[in-house]
C-alpha cells in the first residue's frame, strides 16, 4: 500500500503539488460557492476535446505515417529536431501553444521512440519554450494574451509594437540553440501496427480536431465540441475515453484554486498592489512562475493600467518552472507518458533551458521596453 502511494507521489509529483497548494490556500479562503466561478470551463472542457481528439488520431496511425515521411526526407536529428521545434514555434501563434504542443508532442515522441532518451527530453523541452515563445506573438496565441488584448481593449498595432519584437529575440535565441544540439541519425521507428492508415476514423477525428480549434477562437461554444467529442467517442471508441490523462485536468482544476484564493487574501492583494508600481514586468514574470501566466495576468490587471508591460511579464513568466505556463504542463504530462520517462532528468534539462531563457528575455525586455 505505502509502496503504490509512494509510487503515485513519484508519478503525479506535480498534481500532488498543486492539491497541497490548493488545500493550503482553502485554509484562508474556506470553501464556498464562489470557488466555481475559478474555474475556467472553457480551458477545461477544450483540454479534454483536444485530449481525446489527438488520442484518437494517433490511433489512426497518422503520426506512424507522419514520422515514416519525415524521416524518409531526413534521417538526421539535429534537421528534424529544428523542423519539429520551429513547427511548434509557429503554430502556436496560430492555434495556442496547448493545441500546438498536444499536436506536436505525441508525433516527437513516436518519431524518437528508438532514439536516445536524452534526445527526446532536449527535443521536447525546446518544443516547449517555442510554443510558449511563438505564442507571445498574436493575440490569440495563449489565453492571457485574448484577455489583455480585450480587457485593455488595445489596437492590433500597439499590441504588434509590444510583441513582435519579443518573437524576433525568441527566434534568435532558438535556432542557435538548435543548432548547436548533438546530431546523429535516427533509426525509423518500428510500425506498432499496420501501417495503413484507418481513412475512415481519420477524417472524423481530423474533423473534430477542426471543430475544437473552433472552439479555441469561440466560433464554436466549447460545450457543443465537447458534447460532439463524447458522442463521436462513445459511438466509435470508448477506449480513447478512458485512457485519456484525467490528472492533467485534475491539475488545472487545483491551479485554479489555488490562484483564486490567493487573489481573495487582502494582505496578498495589498502587497501586490504595492510591488507592482513601475515594475510590472519582472513582478508579473515572478507572478507566473507560482500561479501560471494565465491566472497571473488575469489577477494582475486589476492592479495596473500599463498593459504593455503586463503582456511582456506573462509571457515571458510563462518561462522557468512547469507550473509557469499550462502548456508546459501539458508537454511534461505527455512526456511522461511514455514508456521509457526519465521524470528527473526531464525536470533538471527544462529547468535549465527555461531559467537560462528567462533570465535573458527579461534583461531584453528590460532593455527594450
Amino acid at each position: 500500500m505505502m509502496e503504490s502511494i509512494s509510487g503515485f507521489i513519484k508519478k503525479e509529483a506535480v498534481f500532488v503539488i498543486t492539491v497541497l497548494c490548493a488545500l493550503v490556500s482553502a485554509f484562508f479562503v474556506p470553501p464556498s460557492r464562489e470557488y466555481a466561478a475559478y474555474l475556467n470551463l472553457h480551458v477545461l472542457a477544450l483540454l479534454f476535446c483536444l485530449l481525446a481528439v489527438v488520442a484518437g488520431i494517433k490511433s489512426t496511425g497518422i503520426f506512424e505515417r507522419l514520422s515514416a515521411s519525415l524521416l524518409s526526407k531526413t534521417n538526421d536529428a539535429r534537421s528534424l529536431g529544428m523542423l519539429l521545434v520551429l513547427l511548434c514555434f509557429f503554430l502556436a501563434m496560430l492555434i495556442t501553444n496547448d493545441v500546438a504542443l498536444i499536436t506536436m508532442v505525441p508525433l516527437t515522441m513516436d518519431i524518437f521512440r528508438n532514439d536516445s532518451e536524452k534526445r527526446l527530453i532536449f527535443i521536447v523541452v525546446m518544443e516547449t519554450v517555442a510554443a510558449n515563445l511563438g505564442s507571445l506573438v498574436t493575440p490569440v496565441g495563449n489565453p492571457q494574451n485574448l484577455f489583455l488584448f480585450s480587457e485593455y481593449n488595445l489596437d492590433i498595432r500597439a499590441f504588434f509594437s509590444v510583441t513582435l519584437p519579443l518573437g524576433l529575440i525568441s527566434l534568435a535565441l532558438i535556432v542557435p540553440i538548435m543548432l548547436f544540439a548533438p546530431g546523429g541519425i535516427i533509426k525509423p521507428p518500428k510500425p506498432e501496427r499496420d501501417s495503413a492508415v484507418n481513412k475512415a476514423d481519420a477524417a472524423i477525428y481530423l474533423g473534430l480536431f477542426a471543430i475544437c480549434l473552433l472552439g479555441v477562437f469561440n466560433i464554436i461554444n466549447c460545450i457543443v465540441c465537447l458534447a460532439l467529442v463524447l458522442a463521436v467517442f462513445f459511438l466509435r471508441d470508448r477506449t480513447i475515453l478512458a485512457g485519456i490523462d484525467y490528472i492533467l485536468l485534475l491539475t488545472f482544476v487545483c491551479f485554479f484554486i489555488f490562484a483564486g484564493n490567493i487573489a481573495r487574501i487582502g494582505a496578498v492583494s495589498a502587497l501586490i498592489s504595492k510591488a507592482l508600481a513601475g515594475r510590472e514586468i519582472i513582478v508579473s514574470a515572478l507572478f507566473s512562475q507560482f500561479i501560471s501566466n494565465v491566472p497571473a495576468a488575469i489577477m494582475l490587471s486589476s492592479f495596473t493600467k500599463n498593459a504593455g508591460a503586463l503582456i511582456i511579464g506573462t509571457n515571458i513568466g510563462g518561462l522557468g518552472t512547469p507550473v509557469a505556463s499550462l502548456a508546459s504542463l501539458i508537454s511534461y504530462k505527455l512526456y511522461c507518458s511514455g514508456p521509457n520517462a526519465k521524470r528527473g532528468r526531464y525536470l533538471l534539462v527544462f529547468s535549465i533551458v527555461n531559467f537560462a531563457l528567462l533570465a535573458v528575455m527579461l534583461a531584453a525586455a528590460e532593455m527594450i521596453f
